[in-house]
């Protein structure tokens, strides 16, 4: 069983409750462009903060520095049994036969024996080397159902504690509940007040999956900065904290768990402290209504090639679901 761990200012990390009986922290560190920066980070968020949950993916290509903060963590007395790690499944080994040695890489990078949860990264296959923006031969057809059953024997072996998916639409999702045999735990998507993803977090909640919300925070470079959003703002100087608490507590009050990035000190240690205090009701409901919904990670870059296909839109590429 874990222990209950507590932030730098002494609240509780609340966990929330998955289908398979495991329990994921609500908050983690996402590890998206940590680059050298990444060991460091999730030293400080472990140990100093107080973060028991890391999400990670072998695209990010920060695996082996994450790998080496967890050691320096369980050197430093953090069980491995406290820790939740995550990585997910890239686009190039969407193939049966390739599962498992990507999970084979990734743990030896790592430096674990197991992960707890597993995700198909995007539900796209690439060949090896693609383009960007990708051929029309650089996207290759993918067998979600082989390769969910590659990743369903992972948690029979012990490999995987929970496998999911991320960046999926609700076309996607109910092909794969057509044949999952070991239901999806977790849904990881863009989430924020920016762009809610209404439709993904019901039908999640219908079918008991869990909802982890990445770009919590919007993104500057996307052209959606909420942290300097004037909604934002205010309520943070109402509640007297910052714009980046404010962004995860209602991520959390949605249900959700949360994986803000960052590579500095002081904005991991406050992103988390974020349960031992209340968002107002009027508060949630004005983040909710702010207007211009949008994807700011579409995809376009890795999977759209307008002339040649075979998606010619991020419309299409989210089965107009945008």
């Amino acid at each position: 069983m874990a222990h209950a761990t507590f932030t730098q200012t002494g609240e509780q990390v609340q966990s929330c409750k998955l289908i398979s009986g495991h329990s994921i922290p609500a908050v983690g560190l996402g590890t998206w462009r940590a680059g050298s920066q990444a060991s460091n980070a999730v030293f400080t968020a472990i140990v100093e903060a107080g973060y028991r949950h890391i999400d990670t993916a072998w695209e990010y290509g920060v695996q082996a520095e994450v790998g080496q903060a967890l050691k320096a963590a369980m050197h430093a007395g953090i069980e491995r049994r406290d820790l939740f790690v995550t990585s997910k499944l890239w686009c190039t080994e969407l193939e049966p036969g390739r599962v498992r040695s990507a999970l084979s890489k990734t743990l030896q990078e790592l430096q674990l024996d197991y992960l707890d949860l597993y995700l198909i990264h995007w539900p796209f296959r690439l060949k090896d080397g693609p383009s960007r923006p990708p051929k029309a031969t650089d996207i290759l057809e993918f067998d979600m159902e082989g390769v969910w059953r590659e990743m369903e024997k992972l948690v029979k072996e012990g490999l995987v504690r929970d496998i999911g998916v991320c960046n999926f639409t609700l076309k996607k999702l109910n092909k794969l509940l057509g044949f999952a045999q070991t239901m999806p735990s977790v849904c990881q998507m863009e989430m924020h007040p920016g762009w809610k993803n209404d439709k993904m977090l019901e039908a999640c909640k219908k079918n008991g999956i869990h909802v982890t919300a990445y770009s919590p925070l919007g993104s500057s470079e996307g052209g959606r900065d909420l942290i300097h959003d004037p909604v934002v703002g205010s309520i943070a100087r109402k509640l007297n904290k910052s714009p980046g608490q404010v962004l995860v507590k209602w991520a959390l009050k949605r249900g959700t768990s949360v994986i803000p990035k960052s590579s500095n000190p002081e904005r991991i240690k406050e992103n988390i402290q974020v349960f031992g205090w209340d968002m107002p009701d009027e508060d949630f409901h004005a983040l909710c209504s702010i207007p211009d919904q949008g994807r700011v990670l579409d995809g376009e870059e890795l999977f759209v090639n307008k002339e040649e296909g075979p998606f010619r839109s991020v419309t299409e590429l989210w089965d107009n679901e945008i």
